[in-house]
């Protein structure tokens, strides 16, 4: 079995309006909700053997507080330039060709192409993933390439503002 971790990229700063959109870094609020996050999936015995990342400075900084909470090696941080700004078919291009070594990877990246894939791979009723959202897809295949749209099966969404009774 094919497990992927979708992540949206923790909130990002907007004070510099100089800076490009790719250069924005978190702010306060995304510094903290990122490393809670991961601390709900280390707390459900959750953790991905790699973390494929959006090189933007906001995607790039969650996935290092993730391998920080998540006791995960940096090497375990691959960056992928096509996350930035991606259809959600671009994405599913990047997970087929993930290594099948891995059973479970997450993508940390951006939206809109990040809520698109989460629905499309799992008629999810997701309409917008938040910042530092996260969707857990099960697929029942051996080998990444073998997912497709309407394959997967949503085992969890969670996301900073969420509360759990």
């Amino acid at each position: 079995m094919k497990k992927i971790l979708l992540v949206r990229h923790a909130k990002s700063d907007w004070e510099n309006s100089e800076l490009k959109d790719f250069d924005r870094p978190l702010n306060r609020r995304g510094q903290k909700n990122a490393p809670e996050m991961a601390g709900r999936l280390l707390k459900a015995g959750l953790i991905p053997e790699i973390l494929v990342t959006s090189p933007a400075l906001r995607a790039l900084t969650t996935a290092e507080c993730f391998a920080d909470v998540l006791s995960l090696e940096r090497s375990a941080i691959v960056k992928e330039p096509q996350i930035y700004e991606a259809s959600s078919s671009t994405l599913l291009s990047i997970i087929n060709s993930l290594d099948n070594k891995h059973h479970f990877a997450a993508l940390i990246g951006h939206n809109p192409g990040l809520t698109n894939l989460a629905v499309n791979l799992c008629d999810s009723d997701i309409y917008n993933i938040p910042t530092c959202g996260m969707v857990l897809i099960h697929f029942p295949f051996d080998q990444w390439d073998m997912i497709s749209y309407w394959t997967g099966d949503q085992k969890l969404y969670d996301y900073p503002k969420h509360v759990v009774e």
